[in-house]
């Protein structure tokens, strides 16, 4: 247990004070407002954390957020608990009552004390918006923004709506990406396994059989017990040349130019490559057409946009973009000007900026490259499928022609003696 002293207003509006020994704050705010009281303030007595452990070695930064459930959320998970408040408010639930409710529904990934301290915050008079800015490792910049904008015009309920349609599309395309490459990793690991387990522990049986009966053997049986052998005396090179390889990408990785040579390699490699400017431009699409639409200002809409893609050099186009607006410029002219961006891109903006609906431009455009993005997916994995058997085959094919071609040597050496 842990103590936790607190402020509250009573119904009258007299402030009162107290200490209460709870395991949580979580539960410390529940018990004040069991008492009938409006929690002011909630603070662990002696600055003390949950469970009201001091001092002690503190765990990695990775193990920390594990252990302590601020984690950060996926995206199917920020869809659920957004769908599941925008239905609460849709049947006429005060805000207060809303987020109260969210605690006892329980929405996996987003712990019930999100839902209880946005409650307080809003209660002791701050926005929605602001109370989600305090909760950065659950809410991004874009949905902090887009509720601010819902707060603004009234439509609270319809932007997140909006927002729980956006994230259930990306967490859509997500999956699909997933899926289609699931099956080809699943199969190359399982062959690797076989053929390692195959040359480590039945090869060597095999080569101590041949060895002792003095034939000569054929050229590709010579072969595979060859590099047998050498792979199992120094497997443990391949894998300190493994390692180093890991090291210098993720080195490499790091630096400017190397995020910039990996942006523009993964954009330009042969069959991954389109798939993965579908999915990019998908995302700015969706992106920057969810905030216009939802009444973000386009500068503010930009910069969000830049944050939530990961391509470097999709980042500075964006980025210059955003200056060339700032002058005053249309969100067309500097895209194209950057060369980055495809012509039908480009083009459909420049209707939505002669017809006055950027947005919904943005969003034909989001829809064209999901469902562009979706068929890709399905013709990689239908080329995929019979690529990675006939290697597989191929093989285990050569393993078994080694195998028999040395049992007939064998078996021909013996008759003729």
């Amino acid at each position: 247990m842990a103590q936790f002293n607190y402020k509250a207003r009573s119904r009258t509006g007299g402030m009162v004070q107290g200490v209460l020994d709870v395991p949580d704050k979580a539960n410390a705010l529940s018990q004040v407002e069991k008492m009938g009281l409006f929690p002011v303030s909630i603070d662990p007595v002696g600055g003390r954390g949950k469970g009201g452990r001091s001092g002690g070695p503190a765990l990695p930064a990775g193990l920390s957020k594990v252990f302590s459930g601020r984690r950060k959320p996926k995206i199917q998970e920020i869809a659920t608990f957004t769908r599941q408040l925008a239905n609460l408010l849709k049947s006429g639930m005060p805000l207060t009552v809303a987020l109260n409710s969210m605690t006892h529904l329980g929405s996996k990934g987003i712990p019930s004390s999100v839902s209880m301290e946005l409650k307080q915050e809003v209660m002791e008079g701050r926005s929605l918006s602001a109370a989600m800015g305090k909760q950065s490792h659950i809410f991004t910049p874009m949905y902090v923004n887009m509720v601010q904008a819902g707060e603004q015009s009234g439509a609270l309920q319809d932007v997140l709506r909006r927002l729980a349609d956006h994230f259930e599309r990306f967490a859509e395309v997500q999956s699909k990406f997933k899926s289609a490459m699931v099956y080809p990793i699943l199969v190359l690991c399982v062959a690797f396994l076989i053929i390692v387990v195959f040359m480590k522990f039945m090869m060597p049986k095999f080569m101590l059989m041949f060895q002792g009966l003095n034939v000569e053997l054929p050229f590709a049986t010579q072969f595979l017990m060859d590099f047998t052998e050498k792979f199992n005396q120094y497997w443990w090179v391949l894998l300190g040349i493994f390692a180093c390889m890991l090291i210098v990408f993720f080195r490499f990785k790091a630096t400017e130019r190397g995020r910039r040579f990996i942006a523009h390699w993964s954009m330009n490699v042969p069959v991954l490559g389109k798939i993965i400017c579908l999915n990019l431009y998908g995302q700015f699409a969706r992106t920057l057409g969810t905030l216009l639409r939802n009444g973000v200002p386009v500068l503010s809409a930009l910069k969000i946009t830049e944050q939530v893609i990961s391509n470097v050099i999709l980042k500075e186009a964006i980025s210059k973009t955003r200056e060339d607006v700032t002058d005053g410029k249309t969100i067309a002219q500097p895209l194209a000007r950057s060369g980055v961006f495809p012509k039908l891109m480009i083009d459909l903006l420049k209707i939505g900026e002669d017809t006055g609906d950027v947005p919904g431009s943005l969003e034909n455009l989001a829809d064209t490259y999901e469902s562009e993005l979706s068929n890709s997916l399905r013709v990689l994995t239908t080329l995929i499928e019979p690529i990675l058997l006939i290697g597989i085959a191929g093989v285990v094919g050569f393993i078994a022609y080694s195998i028999l071609t040395a049992m007939m040597a064998v078996t021909n050496a013996m008759q003729q003696r």
